[in-house]
């Protein structure tokens, strides 16, 4: 991924981006099952993971949205999936560790602000599962697998902040990321001019999870106009520029009002935060609200406009309200999810116990985890939130930083709102990036230098 003269080589990368499309391109075509090439990488990835860890990254990074997945059962009216990115998550922190267990001198975990709000959440959320489990309230066999499942990126993120060397590194991690997006968005493209209602990342079958997609994509694109605004370099600001041109139109496609509403804060956080271009991003949001009926296609329109139409009504805070079906079903939702977590307020109901139709993170934790592991997660926010905000004010003149942590903020923040329509903080399509991210941000400020730009 370097060159002889530690520069980035982007022919390997963009080679692995033609590959990457070769995948989209199978996923659209093919009815061949993967799942026995599955089985003969897994001992191929502990390898690459025991012999070299960034590659291994890497190669996650790959597979992060490019990742077919195989239905294992179910419960609760939601379908248990298993992912290859799961696997490979799990066969790589394995494979880290016997690295580490073979070589003492690199020493285990290195000492951040989020390990011990993350240990803490852990154990009291495996706390409330196994009270789950002995109450009844959850069934032992998808308790723990998605117990496994909604904590597994932790792994992710203490192995990247124990592989991060130097910022050169970093570098070549997001710009891949990045660069993965860029064909997920090209992938939305061709599912939307192909006659989809609604797009969805790749290998999710023909329902998928747009609200997913648009999630992935708000994050993906405040880093990416975080760095527009703030790095030096032309080549890569255009470059950037043609990613956020293909990225948009997609984030729109997905159709996810869930997603759009989030977008408002994040693009208001990132106008506040970033240091170049402030003026831009308002010219933009005006031109944006002056333009709406001009610059949006009309099923933008339509989707929104929806959401005011008097199709059912609802009690809210005393108060009766005219919504449309799609919101009456939240509220509903809201009040059934209060009584499931009565059953259990203290230490929850256990893992998988909230079912599928909660799509409010909060109280997706609060269900499975009861207050103390709802005020856990809470910490894990607070101080990703103040460690961000710490790192922002370390990056100095090193504009790459700057841009970067400003953009991750931002899209945080977007997830934070995008979290009240969707269970967002354990949807693994959005959550391995933002726990890739959010390590490297964590540990950009003791990373050494680079020079260039």
């Amino acid at each position: 991924m370097l060159d002889k003269n530690g520069n980035i080589n982007f022919g390997i990368i963009i080679f692995l981006l033609f590959l990457a499309l070769l995948i989209v391109i199978y996923n659209i075509h093919a009815s061949v099952s993967l799942l026995p090439f599955v089985f003969l990488l897994v001992p191929i990835i502990f390898v690459i993971a025991f012999t070299n860890t960034d590659f291994a990254l890497f190669l996650l990074i790959f597979f992060m949205l490019l990742s077919p997945e195989f239905a294992l059962g179910g419960v609760r009216g939601r379908e248990v999936v298993l992912r290859i990115d799961d696997v490979f998550i799990f066969v790589t922190f394995f494979g880290w560790l016997a690295k580490m267990a073979v070589n003492k001198e690199l020493g285990f975990a290195k000492k951040t602000a989020l390990n011990q709000p993350i240990i803490i959440y852990c154990f009291l959320y495996l706390i409330g599962t196994l009270y789950g489990i002995l109450m009844g309230t959850t069934r032992w066999q998808a308790s723990i697998f998605y117990f496994l499942k909604y904590t597994e990126y932790f792994l992710l993120y203490f192995m990247v902040v124990n592989c991060l060397k130097d910022r050169k590194q970093v570098k070549i991690f997001i710009y891949c990321m990045l660069g993965i997006a860029l064909v997920t968005s090209i992938f939305a493209w061709f599912l939307h001019f192909s006659g989809a209602e609604r797009v969805t990342a790749p290998f999710e079958g023909k329902a998928g999870e747009p609200a997913t997609l648009g999630g992935y994509l708000l994050l993906m694109m405040m880093i990416t106009t975080g760095l527009i605004l703030n790095i030096t370099s032309l080549k890569q600001k255009i470059i950037l520029s043609a990613g956020m041109c293909a990225a948009f139109p997609a984030f729109l496609f997905t159709l996810s009002r869930t997603s759009w509403f989030a977008f408002l804060p994040a693009y208001a956080v990132l106008m506040f935060l970033s240091r170049k271009g402030k003026q831009m991003l308002l010219v933009v949001s005006l031109l944006f609200v002056l333009l709406f009926s001009v610059i949006f296609p009309k099923y933008v329109y339509d989707r929104i406009y929806y959401t005011f139409q008097a199709q059912a009504t609802r009690v809210v805070m005393g108060k009766v309200v005219s919504i449309d079906e799609s919101s009456a079903a939240r509220v509903d939702t809201f009040k059934d999810s209060i009584k499931h977590w009565m059953r259990s307020p203290i230490l929850g109901n256990g893992a998988a116990s909230a079912g599928a139709t909660v799509d409010n993170q909060y109280m997706r934790v609060l269900i499975e985890t009861g207050i103390f592991g709802t005020l856990a997660f809470f910490l894990i926010l607070l101080s990703i939130f103040r460690t961000s905000l710490n790192s922002l004010n370390k990056a100095e003149d090193d504009h790459f930083a700057h841009g970067l942590i400003a953009g991750f903020i931002a899209g945080f923040v977007g997830l934070l709102f995008h979290s009240l329509g969707a269970a967002t903080f354990i949807l693994i399509r959005i959550m391995e990036p933002f726990w890739f991210i959010t390590a490297i941000v964590v540990l950009l400020p003791e990373l050494p230098q680079v020079i260039e730009e």
